[in-house]
């Protein structure tokens, strides 16, 4: 005999036959469970990211290409390269993914110690495609080729005979592309992809004027090697419904152990006609003149384990100061680099590793940020950094002057004018920072590369500088406030003012620049700097600085201050209902030594400055600005900037220098 049994679920009831028995015989019921439904890895949606990569290839036989800096790696034609893409992917219900991408590389520096004078010289200046991309997706690896268009730009420039430029041509060109990759999901919205590319670009003939009486045919073929990171657009996750188990919002979770964040700054600066009886080789132009910057990074931080992280900040940089950042000790662009470019050149300029130390106690929260990991740590620790960063990372720092990309853009007021710190041209060194933190004190000390010879962007081992800080945290009437004391030392390969004045005093045929560059050896330079900070009001907060070096021997990094007095205040726009709003009124006097004076006098040449002669008088500076906020991720400043007795010389100026400022960030 057979009975009618229900099996269900509080969804679904299922007749069935069942054999007889007894009610006490049946073992008791147990709910069954719904099937999980499988979820889809869908590649379809529009994406932006970046990447960074290495490349090698030929220029073509007799074209003498500059090599350019590799880093890691032996320098080739384009040295490291970097740059952004975007595109689209459609993926097909038999999981064939068919995509288009558009991407522009850009190459490194010039890698200078490598460089032999010769009559002509070749670059690389970027290289773009748009291409097809056509993969097969295994859930959430996709493998794929591609192929398409290429174009790029190449520059020949005719050198003198002591290796200095004479002129420059471009030339526009225009090929082919192929190659393969892979793409692979990593966490949220983000993916990570390694891809080579093989570009083929039409070869170009450059004529080389009638003093060279010839020509050259410039046939670029390059080989590179990308890795990048993509991210989706839209709200819309990667995971998708099968097409018989609906889901919704299933995604990869993003993990605490990474983070990837960003930053794009855009500055334009202009200043008009300026009292200018003389100019010499560092002197700003008399008639007024116009320039821009632009920076985008990327900032990628890895929990390797408990303590220890892994920081990257890959930069692309275009553009220059004004005069080429020459012509004042206290420069008015903070984003101004000593080795400015027409077209984007890519540095990693940060690749550091971090290991924290944490001495039990009280924990403080650390929020995500860039080239920070969000988590907790011990308030009382000892953190040692080691790699490549700038020293204002660590040193110097003040919550009111200290970010050129959203406070405030002299030189002589986001830092310690005359703290020579050891940097290459963009402003970046190698070494190591210990710190021992406590809740109302700091100590931290620093050892670095200097450069191989003032303004070099080559760091070198031979001497080396240090810095020691002390920071003090205390409160005013509940209001924070902080104070920094510094004191650093630099052996650079530099010559001593007095002796080069020495030199040519007994002997007034000589050249002061060339003498001086004849006599530098390794020596030492010192000084000391003193930074202050206090929050006034919740709104309102104000700073000081004061820095001294003892200005006998040339500058070796920064720029051409001994002695340097700098302050102001910070208003948030709470008082007319723009919170998230920015005032700033700041000021700097800067000096220099007696040698100094008398070297410049001379008709000698600083880093920034030197107008052949000078009538000594300090420079004196007057910045303000308005930080308009547009929303949560970018902002527009306007800034302007009175700089009297500009490069300390009292016949020239003053100047008025008019900003606007340009910064978005992730």
């Amino acid at each position: 005999m057979k009975r009618i049994c229900i099996i269900g679920s509080t969804t679904s009831v299922v007749l069935a036959t069942c054999p007889f028995a007894a009610a006490a015989d049946l073992p008791p019921s147990k709910p069954i469970k719904a099937p999980v439904p499988a979820a889809i890895y869908n590649w379809t949606g529009l994406y932006v990211g970046g990447h960074v990569g290495y490349g090698q290839g030929s220029l073509g036989p007799g074209t003498n290409p500059i090599p350019e800096q590799a880093v890691f790696f032996p320098h080739s034609l384009t040295g490291m390269i970097a740059g952004f893409q975007a595109g689209y992917n459609l993926q097909l219900p038999n999981r064939v993914v068919l995509g288009v991408e558009a991407d522009a590389s850009f190459t490194s520096p010039v890698d200078r110690p490598k460089l032999d004078p010769a009559p002509f010289n070749t670059t690389l200046e970027y290289a773009a495609t748009a291409r097809g991309r056509i993969g097969y997706a295994f859930g959430t690896i996709l493998p794929y080729v591609t192929g398409g268009l290429a174009w790029g730009q190449t520059r020949v420039n005719i050198n003198a005979g002591d290796g200095s430029l004479l002129s420059s041509q471009l030339l526009p060109h225009v090929g082919w592309t192929a190659g393969l990759g892979m793409e692979m999901a990593v966490g949220g919205n983000w993916s990570a992809k390694i891809e080579y590319d093989y570009i083929d670009l039409a070869r170009r003939t450059y004529g080389l004027g009638e003093a060279m009486l010839s020509v050259i045919n410039v046939d670029p073929r390059i080989h590179t090697i990308k890795v990048g990171l993509n991210y989706q657009l839209g709200d819309t996750p990667h995971w998708a419904p099968s097409a018989t188990s609906p889901i919704n919002g299933m995604q990869l979770p993003e993990s605490p152990d990474w983070n990837v964040h960003g930053q794009t700054t855009f500055i334009a600066q202009g200043y008009p006609s300026i009292r200018s009886p003389y100019e010499g080789a560092n002197s700003l132009p008399g008639g007024g003149q116009g320039r821009e910057t632009l920076t985008a990074d990327a900032f990628l931080g890895w929990r390797l384990w408990d303590g220890g992280e892994l920081y990257l900040n890959p930069e692309l940089a275009q553009g220059f100061g004004l005069d080429t950042t020459l012509g004042l000790a206290g420069f008015s662009n903070g984003e101004a680099q000593k080795g400015g470019t027409d077209f984007p050149k890519f540095r990693p300029q940060r690749y550091f590793f971090r290991q924290t130390f944490g001495l039990g106690g009280e924990q403080e929260e650390v929020a995500d940020g860039p080239l920070q990991l969000a988590g907790k740590r011990d308030i009382d620790r000892v953190t040692l950094t080691v790699g490549r960063f700038a020293v204002g990372d660590f040193f110097d720092g003040n919550s009111y002057a200290k970010d050129p990309r959203a406070d405030f853009m002299n030189w002589a007021i986001w830092s310690s004018g005359a703290y020579d710190f050891p940097a290459d041209l963009p402003g970046f060194t190698r070494g190591a920072v210990v710190e021992l933190n406590r809740k109302d004190w700091a100590v931290r000390a620093g050892l670095f590369q200097v450069p191989s010879a003032p303004n070099s962007d080559v760091l070198t081992s031979k001497g080396g500088g240090a810095v020691v800080e002390l920071e003090e945290r205390y409160a005013i009437s509940d209001r924070p406030g902080k104070l920094r004391l510094g004191v650093f030392g630099n052996q650079g390969n530099t010559a001593n003012y007095s002796e080069a004045l020495a030199l040519v005093a007994a002997d007034p045929s000589l050249d002061i620049n060339a003498t001086t560059a004849s006599i530098r050896h390794i020596q030492l330079k010192y000084g000391f700097y003193a930074n202050m900070e206090q929050a006034i009001t919740k709104d309102i907060g104000i700073f000081a600085r004061a820095s001294w070096n003892d200005g006998q021997t040339e500058t070796l990094s920064f720029t051409d201050i001994d002695r340097s007095i700098s302050g102001g205040v910070s208003i948030k726009g709470s008082s007319w209902g723009r919170t998230n709003d920015t005032i700033g009124i700041g000021g700097a006097i800067n000096g220099l030594s007696a040698a100094h004076r008398d070297f410049l006098a001379a008709g000698g040449m600083g880093l920034l400055i030197g107008d052949g002669q000078l009538n000594y008088r300090e420079e004196k500076i007057l910045e303000a600005y308005y930080a308009y906020n547009l929303n949560k991720w970018s902002t527009l400043t306007f800034d302007y900037q009175f700089i009297a007795d500009p490069a300390y010389n009292a016949d020239r100026g003053p100047v008025s220098v008019f900003s606007a400022r340009a910064h978005a960030e992730f």
